[in-house]
């Protein structure tokens, strides 16, 4: 078993869960039913979101542990497999950005201001993860997967994503800068052989610092596809391409969160809140989405698909096996770091997802302010873990 599962604390397979395959199964097909008359893109976006679910289980590609790992262990393996999705996706959009379509579709990046609110929204982000137990999509693939914990981690995310929306007039006022991409600065041959050099130059550098986890002696072949773990490579190729498609199909880049502001906004309705008046909620395309069917809502189906596709990957690798022990001290962990996630994210312009993967194969200078706080806050997160009664 390689380190990465056994990070997450999973026992040898058993056997596969035809029970909890059913469901799945009847879950994706319930969904491709329901989205179909809404054209085809919907029901895409939830196919893709499904194949994301399944490689991030499979491949166990968390972006929490993998950097806890570097911090206590300097072990850069996982980083480094993030480093080479960064630049494989970096070299899928950049033709398509600088066009400006894909598919005959309309693109843009993910590209954002440089300011106060992505550097404490990624320091947050950094915290709340290693308390919470999961990043962006980490927290969906684990919850697919049967973790009743990262359920609640999850459903504080939500709340911690709308209580952010409340304040967002304040944030987008605190000083920043405008908006900046490599591609469009430097131009699109130029940025992106700057943003590669230095993605390698990254990647050496870790190599050297850092100690490499045993390389994984077990073969590639057909059930290891099925039932996994699949080595970090193949996540990150895998998260490349899907992430590029997604664009094609979308017009946007992957992203996550935004669907837990949507959530959590949607449930504050139901307790009584209303959005009249709110600077966030009023107008535009947040006032339609809160007003939309959730289906309707492109981040929302892919998250529904992630799910999907986790669960079914855990009950083909007959790894579906909830827990439903939680220490108390774990318990407030996922709570606290639920909330400062969904707060991070929603001021921070995304999670690990949109704002850094994303934002950074976007070329844009967001995406590595993103990072930089945000490993200051992983940094804190993991020295606040052993408070928590979490072991590092």
């Amino acid at each position: 078993m390689t380190q990465i599962y056994a990070d997450r604390n999973f026992e040898e397979p058993r056997s596969s869960q035809p029970v909890v395959l059913i469901v799945a199964a009847a879950l994706l097909a319930l969904g491709l039913w329901q989205l179909s008359g809404q054209g085809w893109r919907q029901a895409a976006l939830y196919g893709v979101g499904t194949a994301l679910g399944l490689v991030l289980y499979h491949a166990a590609f968390g972006f929490t542990s993998a950097y806890r790992r570097m911090i206590v262990e300097r072990d850069v393996t996982a980083v480094q497999a993030q480093l080479i999705m960064l630049a494989v996706a970096t070299v899928l959009f950049a033709p398509a950005l600088a066009d400006g379509t894909l598919w005959g579709r309309s693109v843009v990046g993910a590209v954002a201001p440089l300011g106060t609110q992505v550097a404490a929204g990624a320091f947050l982000f950094g915290l709340g993860m290693q308390l919470g137990g999961g990043c962006g999509s980490g927290t969906l693939f684990t919850v697919g997967g049967g973790s009743p914990r990262m359920l609640l981690t999850l459903i504080a995310f939500c709340a911690g994503s709308f209580w952010a929306s409340l304040h967002m007039q304040w944030w987008v006022n605190t000083p920043h800068l405008p908006a900046l991409s490599l591609g469009t600065e430097l131009g699109w041959t130029g940025g992106v052989a700057f943003q590669l050099s230095l993605l390698a130059l990254i990647w050496f550098g870790l190599r050297k610092w850092g100690r490499a986890s045993p390389p994984d002696p077990s073969p590639a072949s057909a059930r290891r596809f099925l039932q996994g773990p699949w080595p970090l490579i193949w996540g990150a190729l895998a998260l490349a391409l899907l992430n590029w498609i997604t664009l094609g199909i979308s017009g946007h880049p992957w992203t996550i969160t935004w669907a837990f502001t949507l959530w959590g906004a949607k449930a504050a309705t139901l307790l009584g809140w209303s959005p009249i008046g709110d600077w966030f909620w009023t107008g535009g395309f947040t006032e339609r989405a809160l007003a939309s069917d959730l289906l309707r809502d492109e981040t929302t189906v892919m998250d529904f698909g992630i799910i999907v596709g986790a669960l079914c990957a855990a009950a083909i690798a007959g790894r579906f096996a909830p827990q439903f022990r939680i220490s108390p001290g774990s318990l407030v962990a996922a709570i606290i770091g639920g909330l400062l996630m969904g707060y991070g994210a929603r001021i921070g312009f995304g999670c690990n997802i949109g704002a850094f993967f994303s934002g950074i194969a976007s070329t844009s200078l967001h995406g590595w302010l993103w990072i930089v706080f945000a490993l200051m806050g992983t940094w804190l997160g993991v020295k606040l873990r052993p408070f928590f009664s979490l072991t590092n």
